[in-house]
């Protein structure tokens, strides 16, 4: 038995993850604790790989607690300077970012 490629193995992980993701986000009105979950599985399947997440996905759950980022239902996110800040209902911590800085032309 021969290993897989590295790299073959990071899209593989990317694909599954992100239906993961799409999954979360589907059954999130009907069940908010199996969207927590899928998000946790997601997240164990990228670090087994070593798979870095993109941005889009990174903001989608708590990096506290791992749940599912709803906004309004289960996150408030606000814009102050150059930050957006998350706010996660469920354990009650924020998540900052910066915004990228706007070019002055």
């Amino acid at each position: 038995m021969h290993k897989q490629p590295k790299k073959q193995l990071q899209e593989i992980a990317l694909a599954r993850v992100k239906d993961l993701f799409k999954e979360a986000y589907l059954i999130f009105p009907r069940n908010p604790e199996l969207s927590n979950r899928y998000i946790q599985i997601a997240r164990k399947t990228a670090m087994k790989i070593n798979l870095r997440l993109p941005k889009e996905l990174k903001r989608k759950f708590c990096k506290h607690c791992y749940s599912y980022f709803v906004p309004g239902r289960t996150c408030r996110i606000r814009i102050h300077k150059s930050r957006v800040t998350y706010y996660c209902f469920t354990c009650k911590k924020y998540m900052r970012f910066m915004l990228p800085k706007k070019s002055s032309r």
